[in-house]
């Protein structure tokens, strides 16, 4: 029997993406597009002796998610996570530890689950807590997924764009992404489909970026520091777009670089979460 195990999951950009919402949190989610990064979460399990208790980069922190998947994986544990990555930025980073989490525990306390069931379990989890629609599912494939459907596991279709490149980014702060997805998603929704229409018809890097930035203006999300540093890329002719939903802006290449800012540099990771 272990006493811990580590798991490591990609940070996931969304780029833009329709709402879904269903009574069964195994069955809501978001069709989209992303990428999924080489700076992401890992994640530590151990027994504890208490309550359950989560650790972010040494704060202790209440991360909805993460305490859904320990309720029901019925294990209690101490969950210690660290990351480059800021919460609330558009990273994916609460779906990404209760990935993390549920890989980790299932090994810690011998649930012997599948990799499916615990994507699933983890999924629910995050769209229960109304902090992310398609994260998990996309951390779990890696790479550039394409959310044909929503959903975890046995309800979604996932393909991904083939390729790979360097990704720059800058976070100006938090937003709230459950204020987003539990409120009038009808605009957004419409802006998201016709964008998984263009990346579908062309699933290249530089159609995806193109449907990114054109879903962020239809959908009215751009913030003011966002327009400005995407205007700052286009004008050193750049491809940025802004992350669904945090105030950050990502780059492929050197585009935030060369337009004078000082991003954290990654790139896509190949794979999707794994323990360690």
């Amino acid at each position: 029997m272990r006493e811990e195990a580590t798991a490591f999951v990609p940070g996931h950009i969304t780029g833009f993406f329709s709402a879904h919402h269903h009574d069964d949190p195994t069955k809501a989610g978001s069709r989209g597009a992303g990428i999924t990064l080489t700076d992401g979460v890992e994640v530590t399990v151990s027994r504890a002796t208490g309550d359950p208790a989560v650790v972010f980069d040494g704060q202790r922190v209440d991360i909805e998610p993460v305490l859904t998947v320990l309720e029901t994986l019925e294990a209690p544990a101490r969950v210690e996570a660290t990351s480059p990555l800021p919460l609330g930025s558009g990273f994916g980073v609460s779906g990404a530890t209760a990935l993390g989490t549920a890989l980790a525990a299932n090994r810690v306390f011998e649930r012997q689950l599948s990799y499916n069931e615990l994507v699933t379990i983890a999924h629910g989890a995050d769209v229960r807590a109304g902090t992310g629609l398609g994260d998990v599912v996309a951390q779990a494939h890696g790479g550039i997924p394409i959310r044909l459907e929503p959903g975890g596991p046995a309800h979604n279709s996932i393909d991904a764009i083939p390729s790979r490149a360097r990704v720059e980014y800058v976070a100006f702060g938090e937003l709230s992404t459950a204020e987003v997805i539990t409120g009038d998603t009808d605009q957004l929704s419409q802006a998201g489909t016709e964008s998984l229409s263009l990346v579908v018809d062309e699933p290249t890097l530089t159609s995806f970026m193109f449907a990114s930035r054109r879903f962020a203006r239809e959908a009215e999300l751009l913030t003011a520091d966002v327009r400005r540093a995407l205007e700052d890329v286009a004008a050193v002719e750049g491809l940025a777009a802004m992350a669904m939903l945090g105030n950050t802006v990502f780059a492929l290449g050197t585009g935030l670089s060369d337009a004078g800012y000082d991003p954290a540099v990654c790139g896509v990771h190949p794979a999707g979460a794994m323990l360690t």
